[in-house]
């Protein structure tokens, strides 16, 4: 880790196959010298919220309350886009939806485009605003990344559920961790942005770009797209719970984790692959998620098949993790480590 440079922390899980405990975990924080930090402290999820949602609209369509290959119109009459009546809820998940994309309006002096900015004058409402515009494309077509798909899909959390995508995470998380484990703790800290008055979010390190402090932004202005704080032990513990069957049936796990080949191996809010690892001896099924904003980056991998969670964050926004199935970098490296018996000589 120092000889890459990296600074931030990194958490690892692993679960027993018995599910005789919810997990173990370890977790190491560092600045790019390689000079101790304290774990445990909170970090911007950013667009692994998305898989957060992903979630959280499977477990509806387990219950019957979704189905994935229903136009938006039948949940959200209310959806201004032209193609509401067109674009499925599986098209939304998997970035297939044509809907006007935020990152294309213009940018401010340092980049960052106007729509998360905090003097942003248009409407952010998913149904009426500005993703309710002029759409980019056809639903159905190669997939193209876009915030309001996921900030559409919080919507359409709350039109099926009656409670916003934050308060239903909330109760499900609470609920979750009390059935699996007693002695878990009954709050983790996943929650939103640090502009809600329910949970104030300190960031102990401020992301930075090029060694420099990163532009200013509105967190909530990400939504469901991107506006989740947690801990390192958070993910993993929720990776685990998901690998593990505690959160989705077998069926809806499938479908969430069905990567495409012909759309860069995409699932529902992930990249679901297999990718060669050092040390082991056949290619490894790999789920990934990974996001930024402003200054933070993170990846998050989930090792199905042999229960092992890994997430990384950085205050670097322009560290370089890697590409696995490039076989090299640092996440390539990082989770060959976690996974594969290696030889030291």
């Amino acid at each position: 880790m120092r000889e890459a440079g990296f600074s931030g922390e990194i958490a690892i899980a692993f679960a027993p196959s018995d599910r005789s405990q919810l997990f173990t975990s370890t977790a190491i924080a560092q600045d790019a010298e390689g000079n101790h930090r304290e774990a445990g402290l909170p970090w911007r999820w950013a667009s692994v919220t998305k898989q957060v949602i992903a979630v959280l609209i499977m477990q509806e369509v387990a219950r019957g309350k979704i189905a994935l290959d229903a136009p938006l119109s039948r949940y959200l009459p209310e959806f201004g886009s032209p193609h509401a009546d067109r674009i499925t809820v599986r098209q939304l998940l998997r970035h297939q939806s044509g809907l006007p994309n935020p990152d294309d309006t213009t940018a401010d002096t340092q980049g960052v485009p106007d729509f998360y900015t905090p003097g942003f004058a248009g409407s952010r409402d998913p149904l009426t605003g500005y993703c309710a515009g002029s759409p980019k494309g056809k639903p159905g077509g190669q997939w193209e990344y876009n915030n309001c798909d996921y900030m559409v899909a919080g919507a359409l959390l709350e039109a099926v559920t009656g409670q916003s995508w934050q308060s239903l995470l909330d109760q499900r998380k609470r609920s979750k961790f009390s059935e699996i484990d007693s002695a878990a703790p009954r709050n983790p800290l996943i929650g939103v942005g640090p502009l809600t008055s329910v949970l104030p979010v300190p960031e102990p390190w401020p992301g930075s770009v090029a060694g420099k402090p990163e532009p200013a932004f509105d967190i909530q202005s990400f939504g469901a797209a991107g506006a989740l704080y947690g801990t390192a032990f958070d993910l993993v513990a929720f990776d685990l719970l998901l690998a593990n069957g505690f959160l989705l049936p077998p069926e809806a796990l499938a479908e969430l984790w069905d990567g495409q080949p012909e759309l860069g191996f995409m699932a529902l809010g992930q990249w679901a692959f297999e990718a060669p690892l050092k040390g082991c001896h056949a290619a490894v099924r790999i789920i990934e998620r990974r996001g930024g904003i402003g200054g933070i980056e993170v990846r998050n991998f989930i090792l199905p098949d042999s229960t092992i969670a890994l997430a990384m964050f950085t205050d670097q926004g322009d560290f370089e993790f890697g590409e696995v199935w490039q076989g090299k970098g640092f996440s390539y490296d990082m989770l060959s480590l976690a996974a594969c018996p290696q030889v030291t000589s």
